[in-house]
């Protein structure tokens, strides 16, 4: 019984992520910030405040982490909701996994700030992050050590699939180059009318709904934006996919966005790309943000951890045990 109630939290919890044909977007926004945002960050994560470029951002930096490793997370919120507030406690803790510093920018939201606000927020952040960085290993370099390049990690949940792979295709080869990974966790790839999703009167899981994709995607764009790539990056041709970074995807099994990462991943291995699709059985739509209640949003998290520090090759997911690990044996490793 108490495993039932932790699910159905855990559920009524996630669904706080997804903006519905009932939602107000503010209150929407209240409720999402009141039930994540924490006051103590976990696992000794320090916080500070940061401007890149235009735009306000959270660093967090964990107790031991690699120099040169940042990872810039795109928050979801169905484009209309979430916040450095609400997604600090879930990043302390890739953080402390990933062994590297967080950056968590507060990017313009729709309605207000419509399609392409959000993309041009985020590439201003990851160039000015990108020559920071890049100055840091000169620096680094200039006092005896070998010359690194940075390694920058982009990683986004749900609707920010959207905005981060969007950013990707934009970038010019030396950007690209030094990102080592995309990690995307339940992500939306396909807004558009040809997606099954959104056309399908009723179609929902326990968490996620073609009413909340159709009702977001309403507010974010007009309806031909979405037969975008750059909106719907489940659409994008062979030739935008070339020398796309290596991307890890995590979710559960029972999501009804399922079909559409794996025409994803298929997609990017056809372009000549490496793709990881982590399926986590009976596990529902951002089951990784329900920490408190669910015992494998732990695992995932740690599994995210194995993925950025260790070996990312191979074409198919492959499922990792998931020990314990004392983190200050890996300092050289980190």
């Amino acid at each position: 019984m108490a495993i039932q109630n932790d699910r159905k939290n855990a559920i009524k919890k996630l669904k706080l992520l997804t903006f519905g044909s009932k939602s107000n977007v503010d209150t929407f926004r209240a409720k999402l910030d009141d039930a994540f945002k924490t006051v103590f960050l976990p696992n000794g994560v320090e916080r500070t405040e940061y401007r890149y470029g235009t735009v306000d951002c959270d660093v967090l930096s964990p107790e031991i982490y690699s120099s040169n490793r940042v990872m810039l997370y795109i928050h979801g919120g169905s484009f209309a909701g979430g916040s450095r507030a609400a997604y600090r406690a879930f990043c302390s803790s890739l953080a402390t996994k990933c062994f590297c510093r967080v950056v968590i920018p507060e990017f313009r939201l729709a309605p207000a700030s419509p399609y392409p606000a959000a993309n041009e927020d985020i590439q201003t952040v990851f160039k000015a992050l990108f020559t920071e960085e890049q100055v840091a290993c000169s620096l680094s370099a200039e006092k005896g050590s070998k010359a690194q390049l940075p390694e920058i990690i982009i990683a986004a949940d749900s609707s920010a699939a959207s905005i981060a792979c969007s950013l990707i295709f934009n970038l010019k080869d030396r950007f690209r180059a030094c990102i080592s990974k995309v990690i995307l966790l339940s992500p939306w790839l396909n807004l558009s009318s040809s997606s099954h999703l959104i056309s399908t009167k009723k179609i929902a899981d326990e968490v996620m709904s073609g009413d909340v994709l159709r009702k977001s995607a309403g507010i974010y764009t007009y309806e031909s934006n979405t037969e975008s790539p750059f909106v719907s990056p489940l659409l994008a041709d062979e030739e935008m996919l070339k020398n796309f970074p290596p991307v890890f995807i995590q979710m559960g099994a029972k999501e009804i966005l399922l079909d559409d990462a794996k025409a994803f991943c298929d997609k990017l291995i056809a372009a000549g790309n490496s793709c990881l699709l982590d399926v986590w059985p009976d596990m529902m739509f951002m089951f990784q943000m329900a920490d408190e209640y669910l015992h494998e949003s732990h695992l995932a998290v740690d599994k995210i951890g194995r993925i950025v520090t260790g070996d990312f090759s191979g074409q198919e997911a492959i499922q990792i045990e998931n020990k314990p690990r004392l983190e200050h044996s890996l300092r050289s490793e980190a």
